[in-house]
């Protein structure tokens, strides 16, 4: 069975990039992996000063907006790191939340789908013909957590009696 997401409010909202799940990067807090995804667009770039309104964006909608906007400038390098910006984000939002970790872990190996009619890289498009990198990503995200809690629970040989 696949697992389609999207809005907040409905099933698996938690996958949303736009769920009010905080993080911290670089000893800093975001309200949202949107707000840290949309402020990493200008790191280093002319448009840097964008950023602190980013951060302060008082919903993770007006944060993708003032991310968005084409009259500025992105870091040079944005095309190139874009899907790793947004793994590590994710990745650290169900380590930070472990409610939405086990949600994550309870899909078993289905196929996790961004349901978005209009986004056709991070997410399935109208057609469902997109390239669906933010399920992917949950996907990978999904297999290290998997990992990471097998290894957690690994129990030490015990020495053998003499």
């Amino acid at each position: 069975m696949t697992i389609y997401f999207y809005k907040v409010w409905q099933p698996y909202g938690c996958f949303s990039n736009f769920s009010v799940h905080s993080i911290e990067m670089d000893h800093i807090y975001w309200s949202t992996v949107e707000h840290y995804y949309q402020a990493q667009k200008f790191r280093g770039s002319p448009d840097e000063k964008i950023i602190p309104l980013i951060h302060a964006a008082s919903t993770p909608e007006e944060a993708a907006a003032l991310g968005r906007c084409t009259s500025r400038q992105m870091r040079s390098d944005w095309e190139v790191v874009k899907t790793q910006v947004m793994r590590e984000a994710v990745l650290k939002k169900f380590l930070t939340h472990s409610d939405i970790q086990e949600i994550l872990l309870s899909t078993d190996s289905e196929l996790l789908v961004e349901d978005s009619p209009k986004d056709y890289f991070w997410g399935c498009g109208a057609t469902k013909t997109g390239q669906n990198h933010l399920g992917k990503i949950l996907m990978s995200v999904r297999e290290e957590l998997r990992i990471l809690s097998m290894k957690s629970i690994e129990v030490p040989a015990t020495p053998h009696a003499k």
